[in-house]
């Protein structure tokens, strides 16, 4: 299974996972989310904390093992490079 097919199991009832086509456009979307773009700047979290959620989220899917680490990996990637 690809990055974004897990991707998409992971947030399956968020709507604008539906409109996200491929790898790059999923990668802009964890940009958004580990920003916190789309809350109010007066409640947003800091971007560790957005990492820890989305890791928590995770992990708790039925995804298999390999591929939980394959998209958490992807996660803290894309939060390094936001530094």
């Amino acid at each position: 299974m690809s990055n974004l097919e897990a991707f998409r199991k992971v947030w399956p009832q968020r709507q604008a996972t539906a409109n996200i086509e491929s790898e790059e456009d999923m990668k802009r979307y964890i940009v958004i989310e580990l920003k916190d773009e789309l809350t109010h700047p007066r409640v947003r979290k800091t971007k560790q904390q957005k990492l820890e959620l989305a890791i928590e989220r995770i992990n708790d899917t039925p995804l298999e093992q390999q591929e939980k680490q394959q998209l958490i990996n992807e996660y803290k990637k894309i939060a390094a490079q936001l530094d």
